[in-house]
């Protein structure tokens, strides 16, 4: 099982055991500029929404599944890549 799927899988369960006091969730992200790279006009647009991911990006998804407005959320694996799990074609 690779690191990914022991953490979905680690969320799932834990999802189930400490419902309903506790939400359980997990964010898989993708490819994301931590500004250690040079990234080239090629590496954004291979990504379907048109750039490669950003810190922000993950820090905003994490805040909202945080939030009362994500409470129905739990047991819940967020890919988030900009969509390249769909497109399946990497340069």
């Amino acid at each position: 099982m690779s690191g990914k799927g022991g953490v979905v899988a680690l969320t799932h369960a834990l999802a189930l055991s400490l419902g309903p006091q506790v939400r359980v969730n997990c964010v898989s992200p993708g490819w994301i500029d931590t500004g250690k790279a040079k990234l080239s006009r090629a590496d954004h647009a291979q990504h379907p929404v048109g750039r490669v991911g950003r810190t922000g990006d993950v820090a905003e998804l994490v805040a909202f599944l945080l939030s009362d407005a994500a409470g129905f959320a739990t047991g819940q694996n967020y890919v988030l890549d900009g969509g390249m799990t769909r497109k399946m074609i990497y340069v």
